[in-house]
C-alpha cells in the first residue's frame, strides 16, 4: 500500500530541520567557551536542541504521509524515540567536546548520533499503531542508515567548525541548510523503506476523519511543544549574548570590578556642570609591581592585582572603582572635596601595605596615589584623568607609598617631560650627545686608575640637559639601550686613540641600565665596540647598580659572566645606598665595590665611618678592589686612604672632562705624583695639594 505525501508539510519539515541544525550551531560555541556546570548546562540545551529538532522533523515528516488507513501512535513509544535523540546527541557532543578532537573521537561521536537517528527513526515508525503490518526493504532501510551516519559525520564537523564562533555568519546558515537536507534525507529514505499491507475487508479499515484529526492535533501539539524548547532555548542563548556577554564587556575579568569601559560610560553620563558637580578623582597605581612579576611570576601578579581589587572594594564599597589595567586603579568620588580626598587616600596607602597572603607567601606592596578635582582641574574625563595621572607620576618620583594632589607646575612638569621624550628619540637618531671623562686617583701610587665615561645632552634649543632629568626618561621609554651601545663604542674609541697617542693606558667603565640587561644585547654591544675600535678588553669596565638585584638575577649574572670571559673587568657602582643583598655579593661576578658617596660626605658620622669601614673590609676578604666616590676634601682622602682604600672618585681630584681636557690631566699627571684637577668651564686649573 502507498500513500501520498502533503508537499507544504514537506517543506515545513525542512525548515525545521534547517532551523533547529542553525541553532544547535550557535549553541556550539556557548558549549566551547562555557566551564564547568554552566558548559553542561549548555551541553544538555544543545542536545535538546538538536534532539527535538530532528524529531520534530520527523514527526512533521510522518503527518505529512497520508494512508487510506487509520494510524494511531503508541505515547510511550513516541517519546522513548525522543529520548533516544536527545540522548544520543548528549554522547555525540560530549566525545566531541575536548580542545583536541581526535579521529577515533570524531568516529566514536558519529556513530552514536547516527545511531541514535536511526533508532530515533524506527522507534517512531514502531509506535504506529494500525490495522496492518509494516515491513522494510532491506535495500532503503541499509541506505538510510548510511544516510543518517553520514549526516551525523557532516553534523559534528560543522559542530566542531563553528563552535568558536557564536556570531550569525552566511556559512553557517549554508551548513544549517546542508544538515537540514542530510537529515530530511535520512528521513524520507527511511519512509521509502516501508512497505504497508492491510486487509480492505476488516470492518475499522476506513479512517474516520474524527478520529484521525485528533490524532493528528495531539501530534501537532507534541511537535509544536518540541519546537517551542527550540525556540526558548534558542532565545536564551540570544538573551546571554546580548545581556550576559554585554555585562562581561564592562567588567574586568580579573578582580570583577567594572573596567575602563565601563568608566568611559560612567563618565559620558555624568553632569559635571549640575548643582553638585564636585567629584574627586584617586589614580592609584602599585609600586614596583614589575619586580613582583618578575620574581614570583605574572600568576602571582594576577593573584596580587585580584586580591588589591577585592581591597579597595571592601574599603571603597560606595564609590566607584576601575581596573583600568595593569596595575593601575581609578576611584571616582562624587560630591567629593579635596579634604575628602586626601582623607580617602591616606586610607587607601595604608590598606594597600597591609600584608596580602597568597598562596602561602606573605607579599608587602605599597602604591602611589594622584588626585584630581572637578570642576578645579577641568570638567571632562580627559582632563580630569590626565592631571590624576600626572599627581601620580609625581608621586612615585617624591619616593612612592604617598599620594600628591594635580597642582598647575606639575602639568607643566609633564609638558616639559612629553617634550623632552620626543626631543630624546630625535637626539638618539641625531646622535646628540657627547662624552664627559672623571678620572679615578690611585692615592698609594700617586697614578691615574682609570676614568668612568659619562653621557651628556646637548639640546638644541635648551642647551644641556641634567642627566639626572633626561636618564629616567630614557630609561622608561628604552631609549637607554641605543644610548648606551653609544656612549660604549665612543668611550672605546676614545681609549684606544688616548693609547695610540702616547698615554698610559687607562681602563673606562660605562655604566648599565637593567634595562640593558633586559634586552638580552649587552654581550652583542660589547663585541661590537671592542671589535669596532680595536681596544683591548682589559681597559674596558662596566658599573652595575645594587637596584639590578631587584630584577632577574640570576639571568643578570649570567650575562656577567659571559663579558667577564671576555676580559672584561665588572664595578657595583653606590654600593650601600641601594638593594644590598649580602647574601649574593659573593655570587656576582665583580672586581670592584664603588663605596656611595652618601657615606663618603657624612664620614664624620659615626654611623657612616663604621659603614665605610665595613664595606672596606668587607671588600678586602672577598678580594675586591675598592674605590671611594664622591671625595671632594683633602680629610675626607687621608680618612678613606687610612683605612685602606686607595683609589678615589670626586671633585678632589677632577671634575668631569671632556676629551681635550682629559688629554692635559693624563699629561700633567705624568708629571706630578699627587694632583689636584679642578675644571671650571673651558679653564683648566692643576694644583699640587703638597705645595
Amino acid at each position: 500500500m502507498q500513500g501520498q505525501y502533503n508537499y507544504w508539510m514537506v517543506l515545513l519539515s525542512f525548515i525545521i530541520a534547517v532551523f533547529s541544525s542553525y541553532s544547535a550551531l550557535t549553541l556550539a560555541a556557548k558549549i566551547n567557551h562555557a566551564r564547568g556546570r554552566a558548559q553542561l548546562g549548555w551541553l544538555l540545551a544543545g542536545s535538546c536542541v538538536m534532539g527535538c529538532g530532528v524529531w520534530a522533523m520527523h514527526f512533521i515528516g510522518m503527518l505529512a504521509y497520508n494512508l487510506d488507513i487509520q494510524v494511531t501512535y503508541n505515547t510511550g513509544i513516541t517519546f522513548l524515540s525522543l529520548l533516544f535523540m536527545i540522548l544520543a546527541s548528549f554522547i555525540a557532543f560530549q566525545i566531541t567536546l575536548p580542545a583536541k578532537v581526535r579521529f577515533r573521537h570524531l568516529a566514536i561521536g558519529g556513530f552514536f548520533m547516527g545511531g541514535g537517528i536511526v533508532a530515533m527513526h524506527y522507534t517512531g515508525m514502531a509506535a504506529m499503531q494500525m490495522r496492518g503490518t509494516l515491513t522494510y526493504d532491506p535495500q532503503y532501510w541499509s541506505l538510510s542508515a548510511i544516510i543518517a551516519l553520514t549526516a551525523s559525520y557532516a553534523s559534528l564537523y560543522l559542530f566542531l567548525k563553528f563552535r568558536n564562533r557564536s556570531s550569525a555568519s552566511a556559512a553557517k546558515w549554508i551548513s544549517a541548510v546542508i544538515m537540514g537536507l542530510a537529515i530530511c534525507g535520512m528521513h524520507y529514505t527511511g519512509m521509502k523503506a516501508m512497505i504497508f499491507s492491510s486487509n480492505h475487508n476488516e470492518r475499522g479499515m476506513v479512517p474516520n476523519s474524527d478520529t484521525d484529526m485528533q490524532i493528528k492535533l495531539i501530534l501537532l501539539v507534541c511537535v509544536s511543544a518540541a519546537i517551542l524548547v527550540i525556540l526558548l532555548i534558542s532565545s536564551l542563548a540570544v538573551y546571554f549574548d546580548r545581556r550576559i556577554m554585554k555585562g562581561m564587556a564592562f567588567t574586568d575579568e580579573l578582580t570583577g570590578l567594572p573596567n575602563r569601559y565601563r568608566m568611559n560610560q560612567f563618565f559620558d553620563a555624568y553632569d559635571f556642570r549640575g548643582p553638585d558637580d564636585q567629584m574627586a578623582l584617586m589614580f592609584i597605581d602599585l609600586d614596583r609591581f614589575k619586580n613582583v612579576n618578575d620574581t614570583l611570576g605574572h600568576d602571582f601578579g594576577d593573584m596580587l592585582v585580584r586580591a588589591v581589587g577585592d581591597r579597595l572594594r571592601k574599603t571603597m564599597n560606595r564609590s566607584e572603582i576601575y581596573r583600568l589595567g595593569g596595575d593601575e586603579f581609578l576611584c571616582a568620588l562624587s560630591g567629593a572635596g579635596r579634604a575628602e580626598a586626601e582623607q580617602w587616600a591616606k586610607v587607601l596607602l595604608e590598606e594597600i601595605q597591609k600584608p596580602f597572603v597568597l598562596d602561602g607567601y606573605e607579599l608587602y606592596i605599597t602604591s602611589s596615589i594622584g588626585i584630581s578635582l572637578s570642576p578645579l582641574h577641568g570638567q571632562d574625563r580627559h582632563a580630569l584623568l590626565k592631571a590624576a595621572d600626572t599627581a601620580m607620576y609625581k608621586a612615585k618620583e617624591e619616593g612612592k607609598n604617598r599620594y600628591r594632589v594635580f597642582d598647575e607646575s606639575l602639568d607643566q612638569g609633564m609638558i616639559r617631560r612629553l617634550g623632552l621624550e620626543n626631543d630624546l628619540r630625535r637626539a638618539v637618531h641625531n646622535q646628540e650627545f657627547f662624552v664627559l671623562y672623571q678620572p679615578k686617583w690611585d692615592a698609594s701610587s700617586g697614578k691615574a686608575a682609570g676614568m668612568e665615561a659619562l653621557i651628556r645632552w646637548r639640546h638644541p634649543e635648551l642647551g644641556i640637559i641634567s642627566p639626572a632629568e633626561f636618564i629616567p626618561i630614557a630609561e622608561e621609554t628604552g631609549l637607554i639601550i641605543p644610548m648606551t651601545r653609544w656612549i660604549m663604542g665612543e668611550a672605546c674609541r676614545q681609549n684606544q686613540q688616548w693609547q695610540e697617542e702616547g698615554f698610559e693606558p687607562q681602563c673606562v667603565s660605562v655604566n648599565l641600565s637593567v634595562r640593558v640587561f633586559e634586552s638580552q644585547n649587552l654581550l652583542d654591544m660589547i663585541q661590537c665596540a671592542l671589535s669596532g675600535t680595536g681596544l683591548d678588553a682589559k681597559y674596558l669596565e662596566v658599573e652595575i647598580t645594587e637596584s639590578i638585584l631587584a630584577s632577574d638575577i640570576q639571568g643578570i649574572i649570567s650575562q656577567l659572566m659571559k663579558i667577564r670571559e671576555l676580559g672584561i673587568k665588572i664595578a657595583m657602582d653606590d654600593f650601600g645606598s641601594g638593594y644590598s643583598s649580602l647574601g649574593s655579593l659573593d655570587k656576582l661576578p665583580i672586581d670592584t665595590l664603588k663605596i656611595d658617596q652618601l657615606f663618603v660626605r657624612e664620614y664624620e658620622s659615626g654611623s657612616k665611618k663604621a659603614i665605610i669601614q665595613a664595606i672596606i673590609t668587607l671588600g678586602k676578604q672577598l678580594n675586591l678592589e675598592l674605590i671611594a666616590e664622591g671625595v671632594e676634601t683633602i680629610e675626607q682622602s687621608e680618612f678613606l686612604n687610612g683605612l685602606g682604600c686607595s683609589i678615589m672618585q670626586g671633585y678632589y681630584y677632577g671634575r668631569p672632562m671632556n676629551e681635550d681636557q682629559i688629554r692635559e690631566w693624563l699629561s700633567t699627571s705624568t708629571e706630578s705624583s699627587t694632583v689636584l684637577v679642578q675644571v671650571s668651564g673651558p679653564q683648566l686649573k692643576i694644583n699640587n695639594p703638597g705645595n
